[in-house]
């Protein structure tokens, strides 16, 4: 009975450590990606600096909503409460608690890493038309709104739990 309940426990912080975890390593990647790209408009010309800084930031949204789902899932399944209700956890909730998070885990990772290339394009866009940066940065945008879908899915998921 003990492992059981322990089990399911396991299986819920699994799910909230993986939509943190992955989302956060989809930022590193995509904001390294379009760093890179940042890096060599930045030797040519230091002034683009403010605007080459907004498009490596929008890939690092993802490890932000991945952080809000992980305080969620915590909280939901009583976990920074009573921990007595998170122990008492059954296989079956901690797998629900774990589904929750995976679109999450993996919509931020994979958006991530695809912003982080539209980004780098969008950073070529500023170093040849400066004046058209902002249709990368709408761009990006599109990339973004798949990320914040899966943010919703994960939460709404989560709302509907029970610990």
């Amino acid at each position: 009975m003990f492992l059981e309940n322990i089990g399911g426990l396991a299986m819920a912080l699994l799910g909230a450590s993986l939509a943190v975890g992955l989302s956060c390593v989809g930022s590193a990647k995509g904001t390294g990606i379009a760093g890179e790209a940042g890096t060599g408009l930045l030797c040519e010309d230091p002034s683009k600096s403010g605007k080459v800084m907004i498009l490596q930031l929008l890939p690092g949204t993802q490890g932000l909503y991945g952080m809000a789902v992980f305080f969620v899932a915590l909280i939901r399944m009583s976990f920074m409460g009573n921990m007595s209700l998170a122990a008492g956890m059954s296989i079956q909730t901690g797998c629900q608690f774990f589904a929750a998070c995976m679109p999450m885990a993996l919509g931020g990772l994979l958006s991530a890493i695809a912003q982080g290339r539209v980004a780098a394009g969008s950073i070529n866009i500023l170093a040849k038309k400066p004046d058209d940066w902002s249709k990368g940065l709408i761009l990006c945008g599109i990339v973004e709104f798949y990320a914040i879908l899966s943010l919703l899915c994960s939460m709404i998921m989560l709302f509907s739990l029970s610990a």
